[in-house]
Parts: structure tokens; C-alpha cells; sequence
């Protein structure tokens, strides 16, 4: 039996026998058909994973999902057992990230995918196995490009539908504005409005959360100085989605930095799934500002950070 069948088991079992889910329930949160849910749930008691409590590794990972998904009203929970000695490791938040896109990707009627771009999202898009989508329609949230015209690092769009074969719309701008007059001209273009319209009208988002300090992804990859960072951090800047700099409530600043980001609008999460993506220690504040603005309705990361997000 597989380690994937074994998760699948545990999953159904701790969500029966712990949550109180029913069968249709537990059907419809694993996409599984009810005679699925019941072989699963049957099986998890024959393989000896329920005792008095769940026998399994990710046990307790579910429990933090569940208390992430209570305490701010989430949509999309998954939290992933850590690595003690890698608390970095991007693997197993990138196994399920991926699972969460492909049950997008899987849809037959057309979707519209949004996406940020960053490093958990590129881990997500290599774990993506090779699909057929002619149906879907993958957008970038942000500008592919540098001040200078150079290609930015860990744009995840073009790549993500090479892996599943979907039309895909690059936002073609620089990241940042030189200035917030420029910015007007570039989203006028008639490419960047449709864009822009695009994902508005996602029916699910990715994207990955930043920290603000002087090892942010901002800073890193050349979008911010660590003088910048210092003093927006001053300022009560605890993170970033998609470039957008937001407070530990989740408010995205006005004016300085933010006035020259060309990204499509960060604004309170709908009804639509929108996902973020991170783990590690110096993003907790960030992740826990995001969850607390609304900014995200869904969350993907790892045991050790979401132990720290609820403890705050």
C-alpha cells in the first residue's frame, strides 16, 4: 500500500472519527466520490491508524489545519509536518501546494488561474505533473520584468503552463513603476487592462508570502533596497503579497512604496480561493497579518509555522 493511499486513509479517518464529518462530507472535502470516502474511512481503521487517537504523522498537522481554519475563517487549510533539521525545506509545502492547483487544473469546465510568483510557488509548479488544459487560463498577478527589461527571477506562469499545456497571460510590465504617473500610463495599455481584468475574475489565486527585513524576497531579488526595507518595517510593514507591502493587521500601506507597484490590486479576499503560500520563522508575522486582513482565505504551510502563527 502506498504512503499516498495511507495519507488519504488517515485524512478520512481523523476527519470522521475526530471532526465529526460525515461520509458526504468527508467525500466532498477529499474530491472523492461517498463509496471512496467509505473504503477510506474502513480502511483506517483496518490498517490500525485509529486507536484512542490517530495513529499517524499528520495527525497533529490536521489538527493545526483545523484551528488555522476556526480562528480565521479559512476556506483551504494545509499544514505539512516539518523537518526539524530543515525548517527551510520547500518540498512538502510544494507536494501540497501543487495538489491544490491540480484539483483546479482537473476541472473540465474553464478556469481562470492567478498566480504570484516567488520560490514556494516555483517549487509549486516543478511538483505539477504533466496535464492537458487547453481549457484554462493561467495569469500573472505582477510585471514579469526588471526595471531594465530583464526577466525576473521565479516568474512562475510561462513555466506552469509548459507543465499543464493552458493558455497563460504574462502581466507585461516591470514590477515597479518608476513613478506613480508612469504606472497610470502602463496599466492604460489595452494587454495590461486585460490582465488586470483577468484576475479580477480568477476563480483561484496563488501567491507567496514575503517578510520585511533585510532578507525579503524583495530585497534579494533587487525590488528593494535594505534601506527600504528598514524603513517601511519602521513604518509598521510586517510583509508582502505580490509586492504589496501590508501592516501585522493586514492593511496595505498608502503612498511611498506601494504608489509605484504595478501589480493587479491586493484587496480583501471573496468568495474565491485565494491561497497564499510560506513557512519559517521570520515569516510568521507576515502570514499571520495576511490571515488577520483577509488578504488570503487559504493557507498552505508547514507544522512549526503554524504552531507559531496561533501562538501569537
Amino acid at each position: 500500500m502506498t504512503d499516498a493511499r495511507l495519507d488519504d486513509a488517515a485524512r478520512a479517518g481523523w476527519l470522521y472519527y475526530v471532526a465529526g464529518n460525515t461520509q458526504d462530507e468527508i467525500a466532498r472535502k477529499l474530491g472523492v466520490s461517498r463509496q471512496s470516502a467509505q473504503r477510506l474511512v474502513a480502511m483506517a481503521v483496518s490498517e490500525r491508524l485509529i486507536k484512542v487517537r490517530l495513529d499517524h504523522p499528520i495527525a497533529r498537522c490536521m489538527e493545526l489545519a483545523q484551528r488555522l481554519t476556526d480562528r480565521f475563517g479559512l476556506i483551504r487549510c494545509e499544514v505539512v509536518p516539518s523537518d526539524p533539521d530543515a525548517p527551510g525545506l520547500l518540498t512538502g509545502l510544494a507536494i501540497a501546494g501543487a495538489a491544490e492547483m491540480e484539483r483546479h487544473l482537473k476541472a473540465a469546465e474553464p478556469r481562470i488561474l492567478a498566480l504570484g510568483t516567488g520560490r514556494a510557488l516555483r517549487a509549486c509548479t516543478e511538483q505539477l505533473p504533466r496535464m492537458a488544459c487547453p481549457q484554462h487560463r493561467i495569469v500573472s498577478r505582477l510585471g514579469n520584468m526588471m526595471e531594465d527589461g530583464e526577466a525576473t527571477p521565479y516568474n512562475v506562469v510561462v513555466r506552469m503552463a509548459e507543465r499543464v499545456g493552458a493558455r497563460h497571460y504574462p502581466m507585461p510590465l516591470p514590477v515597479l513603476a518608476r513613478s506613480a504617473s508612469e504606472l497610470s500610463v502602463l496599466h492604460a495599455q489595452t494587454a495590461v487592462r486585460n490582465t488586470l481584468d483577468l484576475c479580477a475574475r480568477a476563480d483561484a489565486t496563488f501567491v507567496g508570502i514575503g517578510q520585511i527585513d533585510a532578507e525579503a524576497p524583495l530585497v534579494i531579488d533587487g525590488f528593494m533596497t535594505r534601506a527600504e526595507a528598514a524603513a517601511l518595517a519602521g513604518q509598521g510593514a510586517v510583509g508582502e503579497i505580490t509586492s504589496w507591502v501590508f501592516d501585522a493587521e493586514g492593511r496595505v500601506l498608502a503612498g511611498g512604496y506601494n504608489a509605484r507597484v504595478a501589480s493587479a490590486p491586493l484587496d480583501r479576499a471573496g468568495e474565491a480561493p485565494v491561497i497564499g503560500l510560506g513557512l519559517g520563522a521570520a515569516k510568521v508575522p507576515a502570514i499571520r497579518g495576511a490571515l488577520i486582513g483577509g488578504l488570503v482565505n487559504g493557507i498552505v504551510t508547514d507544522e512549526a509555522t503554524a504552531e507559531s502563527v496561533l501562538a501569537g
